[in-house]
């Protein structure tokens, strides 16, 4: 039986494909909500932009990567800007990882120019 732990790993294999990172240390999935008795899954995904055009190839993406158990029948992807994410927001979301691999500093802040 599928867990959301599964479904949160597995989403950790869909990368944004402008930053190079996945989606959950990025901190851009907002809520994972598994119905075990259906198999759906409804996904709160954020976008680093509102405009971004890579949306459609990762709410695809996320699609795939849960679509590989046998239990999941069906994956929402729910686009929700608030909050919106922003700079400041990540700090809250973002793994460790993902700060380490962005050039977070607690002094400097982020190193991609954004301050």
């Amino acid at each position: 039986m599928t867990t959301r732990t599964d479904l949160i790993e597995a989403l950790q294999n869909v990368e944004d494909p402008e930053i190079g990172m996945n989606i959950v240390d990025l901190g851009l999935i907002y809520g994972v909500h598994w119905d075990e008795e259906e198999g759906d899954v409804h996904v709160d995904l954020t976008l680093t932009s509102p405009g971004c055009p890579l949306g459609p190839e990762i709410i695809r993406d996320i699609k795939r990567a849960l679509r590989r158990f046998d239990d999941v029948y069906d994956v929402d992807v729910e686009l929700v800007w608030k909050p919106l994410w922003k700079p400041l927001w990540y700090l809250f979301m973002m793994s460790e990882y993902a700060k380490d691999e962005l050039g977070y500093d607690e002094e400097l802040g982020l190193g991609l120019g954004y301050y």
